[in-house]
């Protein structure tokens, strides 16, 4: 088998024969390729492990209880300023409907409050209060200083290079 500089040979000369005639594909793969099965893998251990990653972030800051929606609102809210309903909907991936549901339970929370939008007077824009707003802000700051204090405590200096190298990549999964 004639092998290409570059790729990496996954057999011997007579791996294409017989039984391996279904991995005739894999004979031959670029180097540093992943196979496809790695993917399938890869995917499991990255749902369970950012299940698992959430979960303690939780733990960290208990936020009065509010669900995981409701605190993605209010995050949304606080880095991109008042929204519509629709446009929160929009931006969470979630129905209309679901968001107005969000939005009334942070309403008779006192989180969030309404206002008309000076461009257009037929919409309403959401807005975080005061008081959400510092509930915000101390609850990703208790997140962010826990996260923070963990990297540098289990992660050498090259270990941490490479996190932040994987995280410009694993942001292209939430575009």
């Amino acid at each position: 088998m004639d092998v290409q500089p570059g790729t990496i040979a996954l057999g011997g000369e007579d791996a294409v024969d017989g039984a391996d005639a279904a991995h005739a594909a894999d004979a031959v793969r670029p180097a540093g390729a992943a196979h496809p099965a790695d993917a399938a893998h890869a995917a499991r251990e990255l749902r369970v492990l950012v299940g698992r990653l959430r979960r303690r972030l939780r733990e960290v800051d208990d936020v009065h209880e509010l669900t995981a929606s409701q605190l993605a609102v209010l995050g949304r809210l606080d880095r991109d300023g008042p929204a519509s309903t629709s446009d929160l909907a929009k931006a969470e991936h979630v129905r209309p409907q679901s968001m107005a549901a969000t939005i009334a339970v942070l309403e008779e929370r006192g989180m969030i409050a309404r206002r008309q939008d000076p461009d257009d007077g037929r919409r309403q824009l959401i807005e975080l209060t005061p008081t959400a707003d510092e509930t915000v802000r101390g609850s990703r700051r208790a997140r962010d200083e826990w996260l923070e204090r963990a990297l540098r405590e289990r992660f050498s200096p090259e270990e941490l290079a490479t996190v932040v190298t994987a995280l410009g990549m694993l942001e292209r999964l939430s575009e």
